[in-house]
C-alpha cells in the first residue's frame, strides 16, 4: 500500500491534494486515504456515461485501479476554486491520453473535458463528489 499522506483538515487542501494524486495516476490504494468510508461519487450524464452514474467507495477504488489501463498522462489545470466550510467547488480542464479505443476517441488520442466538481469534506476526508464533465474533441 502507498504511504499514507498526512491528513489535512483544510477542505481545499484535501481536495487539491486528492486531485494531484489522481493526476499522478494514483490507483485505489493511493486515493483511499483521502476518501471517507461513506464516500459517494455522483456523475451527471456525459459522453462516456450518458445515463450518469452513482458510485460508492468500493466502485471508485476499483475504477481508479482500472484507469491506468484506459488513460495515461492525466492533467488537471485548475481554473477556479471556491471553498465554503467543508464544501469545495473546483473548475478544471482535464486531459488524458487514451490507451484503448473508446466510443469517441481512438487509442493515442487526447481526451479533453471541462469539469466542475463539488466536494464535501468532513474531518479531513472527502465524503462526496458531485461531478459535471463536458467532454469535447479538439476543434469542437
Amino acid at each position: 500500500m502507498a504511504d499514507q499522506p498526512s491528513l489535512s483538515h483544510d477542505p481545499l487542501d484535501c481536495v487539491l491534494r486528492f486531485i494531484r494524486v489522481l493526476e499522478a495516476g494514483g490507483g485505489g490504494d493511493d486515493i483511499r486515504p483521502f476518501l471517507a468510508d461513506s464516500f459517494v461519487l455522483a456523475e451527471a450524464p456525459h459522453l462516456l456515461a450518458p445515463e450518469g452514474s452513482t458510485r460508492t467507495l468500493a466502485a471508485v477504488l476499483d475504477g481508479a485501479d482500472q484507469s491506468a489501463e484506459v488513460v495515461a498522462d492525466q492533467k488537471f489545470v485548475i481554473r477556479r476554486t471556491t471553498c465554503e466550510g467543508g464544501r469545495v467547488a473546483v473548475e478544471a480542464d482535464w486531459s488524458a491520453t487514451a490507451l484503448v479505443d473508446l466510443r469517441y476517441w481512438d487509442r493515442g488520442e487526447t481526451i479533453r473535458a471541462r469539469t466542475s466538481s463539488v466536494f464535501e469534506v468532513r474531518n479531513g476526508r472527502i465524503v462526496s463528489q458531485d461531478s459535471y464533465d463536458c467532454y469535447f474533441r479538439d476543434g469542437s
